[in-house]
């Protein structure tokens, strides 16, 4: 079934959401051994993870998209998506990756002491990065990339807006547009307007005091993180046959947030501009792809907080504030 299993404790260490809810329900328990559930899967011991809005939503997901995790109450429990880690088994059908690998991805029970992830979305990580940073990439930095690269189809010389650029999408965003060719322009707060340019946005508007659908600018495509402006000024400064590309919608619970992008997918079919969702799937082609750019130094990933293990609660109430600059770590 595996190969390189270690001297197994009997428990591990894991945070457990027994009843949907909120963060506030969170128990950090003495757990069973994680275990696979089919032989293309590796177990990681977990040394840092980071927090993504996954996690927030995963807590309370809507009755529909509760599939096997349990309708009433989570079967397993385990939270946590993204990690970095080193590889403690593997499956016998693992081709990819092996035991002694220091890797990055997404797994089962990311923030607890070993993760289960298939052998799929995980790789081996740049040796330039700390565990910090590695475990910071992959939802966000893989968001922003399939965004850019994928449904944009960002290439030189045109112009990218990132609206919501201080967050951990967009921070990454900024620096993959670059990286592709594009010039880039950046919408944040006050406090974040140094950062933003110093990860190569050109132009960064300041919210507070420019609008920047009222700048006379015009872009192939727009990233919006943020839902804060109406269909008609996304239209305003779009050039004919841009692309407006939703990838957060603003905050709230999830079913409010569906809600919210199915009534402007209608809507914008009706009155435009061209817009598109997606949810970003890791993979590892992707991994490897943000590997080489975070390697030869063309992206880095901005950390604004770390929490340790027994704080993830926490991690997560920070995240909810909506005023994390880059992405919030858990050590281990």
């Amino acid at each position: 079934m595996a190969v390189g299993s270690p001297t197994r404790p009997g428990t591990v260490r894991a945070w457990i959401l027994p009843r949907y809810g909120s963060a506030d329900l969170l128990e950090l328990r003495d757990v069973p051994f994680p275990t696979f559930r089919d032989e293309h899967e590796v177990l990681v011991r977990v040394h840092n993870s980071s927090v993504n809005p996954a996690d927030r939503h995963n807590l309370h997901p809507p009755l529909l998209l509760r599939g096997s995790r349990g309708m009433l109450r989570p079967k397993d429990g385990r939270i946590g998506l993204d990690f970095a880690g080193r590889v403690e088994v593997v499956g016998k059908e693992v081709r990819g990756v092996h035991v002694g690998d220091e890797v990055f991805g997404v797994g089962r029970g990311a923030f607890g002491e070993f993760a289960v992830a298939d052998e799929t979305e995980v790789a081996t990580a740049p040796a330039r990065l700390s565990s910090e940073q590695a475990a910071a990439v992959p939802i966000a930095a893989t968001t922003a990339l399939q965004g850019l690269r994928d449904h944009g189809k960002v290439g030189p010389g045109q112009k990218v807006l990132v609206n919501g650029a201080a967050g951990g999408v967009g921070t990454f965003a900024v620096q993959i547009a670059r990286a592709l060719g594009a010039d880039v322009s950046a919408v944040c707060s006050t406090r974040n307007v140094e950062l933003v340019r110093s990860l190569g946005a050109t132009r960064v508007f300041d919210y507070s005091r420019e609008d920047f659908t009222q700048s006379g600018e015009r872009y192939d495509v727009i990233l919006d993180m943020q839902v804060n402006h109406s269909l008609r000024d996304f239209r305003r400064v779009l050039k004919p046959g841009g692309l407006l590309l939703v990838i957060g919608a603003g905050k709230g619970s999830i079913g409010r947030i569906l809600l919210r992008l199915i009534g402007r997918s209608l809507a914008a079919k009706v009155v435009g501009p061209r817009t598109k969702f997606f949810i970003a799937k890791v993979r590892r082609p992707d991994l490897l792809v943000l590997a080489g750019m975070l390697q030869d130094g063309r992206v880095t990933p901005v950390i604004d907080r770390r929490y340790p293990l027994d704080q993830v609660p926490a991690a997560l109430r920070y995240l909810n504030e909506g005023h994390a600059r880059g992405k919030i770590v858990v050590t281990n």
